[in-house]
């Protein structure tokens, strides 16, 4: 039987993230509680995954073994109150990619300002130094999908909180932190503290042979 993956969100990173899954011979079925834009829907369809839109099947879901979470969805949402109350499995798009990225190399970004001219910067200097790079993430352009559909030596990845809030074993080779300011607390319980710690979630696998720049 293969692994019952549910990817709940159908947006960009959603559907990298089922077309990433259902390569890997997992059980896919995408559920976005609002209308899925046409180009979305098309590469759902064209690659066979099973989907729904406008409302959610909360058996199916809860039927998971393994759920990826939009992240623009907050753990405050009813449903994944109820996926976590199940204890499936909760995992961010940059998750997924890390697990099936081979032996490609990540530079990992993020922080509240400023992470998104880093992130071009330091990918147009990987690219003009002829490295084997794409630029990915929260930046626009799904990680899940890259590695799917054109895996690359190194992985330029924009990275926000929320996708820092659901990994486990993601780590950047080489991870950024511009700044922390306060910023999205109403998802941190108004607690800037918490935020902080989100941001350094980036440091949380890395070994000593990665680096960190602040």
């Amino acid at each position: 039987m293969s692994k019952k993956m549910v990817i709940l969100g159908g947006g960009e990173s959603g559907v990298g993230a089922a077309i990433l899954a259902a390569q890997r011979g997992y059980d896919v079925f995408v559920s976005d509680g609002s209308p899925l834009k046409d180009n979305y829907r098309k590469d759902l369809q064209t690659h066979n995954i099973a989907f729904e839109e406008g409302g959610h099947s909360v058996d199916r879901i809860l039927s998971a073994d393994e759920v990826m979470k939009s992240p623009g969805i907050p753990d405050k949402n009813e449903l994944v109150k109820q996926i976590r109350g199940k204890n499936i499995p909760v995992i961010s798009e940059i998750e997924l990619a890390y697990r099936y990225k081979g032996d490609s190399r990540i530079i990992g970004i993020t922080g509240s300002n400023g992470k998104s001219t880093t992130t071009a910067l330091t990918y147009h200097i990987c690219r003009h130094g002829e490295l084997d790079c794409a630029l990915v993430g929260n930046i626009g352009y799904s990680f899940a999908r890259q590695v799917a559909e054109d895996p690359k030596e190194w992985y330029v990845v924009e990275i926000s909180s929320f996708q820092l809030d659901d990994i486990l074993n993601f780590r950047s080779d080489v991870a950024i932190l511009t700044n922390i300011t306060e910023d999205h607390l109403d998802r941190y319980e108004y607690k800037f503290e918490n935020y902080i710690a989100s941001k350094f979630r980036i440091t949380m696998n890395q070994t000593a042979d990665d680096q960190l720049y602040i």
